[in-house]
């Protein structure tokens, strides 16, 4: 059986870790540094850091901030914001990143996804995709969800693997920061029709969420959260140990 892994993610803005329900409302947390140090002692199988607001603000991500964050990372770190060119993957991974995440970026530049992933490495590249229902339609989003595309998200995601992309995160915009449980309606179909890593993203309110992720969407290979994290009201451990009770192999 794959192990399934858990993933914390560092939504940054202004050098600090905020959250939001459905990609609005945003608050400070903490300070990114102080998470990433706790998320590698506690057990995180890896750990995602964004800066939101590179690709709305039109400029490139504030690589001193992952610098100082990957300092204190030694488990996988992928790092997105503001990817649009091979000069901007060049930079992240400098900085001490395992994986780049690119969304807007691609969909500005689908070439970049391909040309990507023939200099790095398939592995290196993340397609990270925000999704919400438009008329019941998945739709996707850029511009830190705040742009309609019009695409159409399964047949996108399928163009980027195809492209070389090595793993998919899927965003739900309908999900996110509810806490109710992840989009597995969406997940599924994203499963069903690739074959690389796929990421849960949106919607994680406690432990439940993720047995109950990995146990309708066998498929998904990692669940990533935010704020249940962040603010304590679940445990990577403990999740980890409820995960293993209910039958899906984690890395205790």
């Amino acid at each position: 059986m794959i192990t399934k892994r858990i993933i914390p993610c560092l939504d940054v803005r202004d050098g600090r870790v905020v959250k939001g329900v459905n990609f609005g409302n945003i608050k400070n947390v903490a300070d990114p540094e102080e998470l990433a140090a706790r998320y590698g002692a506690e057990g995180a199988d890896e750990l995602v850091f964004y800066d939101i607001t590179a690709s709305s603000d039109g400029r490139r991500m504030f690589t001193d901030v992952l610098s100082r964050t990957a300092s204190h990372v030694f488990i996988p770190l992928t790092a997105g914001g503001g990817i649009r060119t091979l000069s901007d993957f060049d930079r992240v991974l400098k900085c001490g990143a395992d994986k780049v995440s690119v969304n807007s970026g691609a969909i500005d530049d689908p070439s970049l996804i391909g040309e990507a992933a023939r200099l790095y490495g398939d592995q290196c590249v993340v397609i990270s995709v925000d999704v919400k229902r438009v008329n019941g339609v998945f739709t996707v989003f850029s511009k830190g969800g705040r742009c309609d595309t019009g695409l159409e998200a399964i047949e996108w995601i399928k163009r980027c693997v195809g492209s070389g992309a090595g793993e998919v995160v899927v965003n739900s915009i309908d999900t996110d920061g509810v806490k109710r449980g992840f989009d597995t309606e969406l997940l599924s179909a994203v499963c069903a029709a690739v074959t690389v890593p796929v990421i849960a993203s949106g919607g994680a309110g406690s432990a439940d969420d993720f047995t109950d992720l990995f146990k309708k969407v066998p498929d998904v290979s990692a669940g990533l959260a935010a704020s249940v994290f962040h603010f304590g009201e679940v445990g990577i451990k403990e999740l980890k140990k409820k995960m293993r009770e209910n039958g899906i192999e984690v890395r205790l």
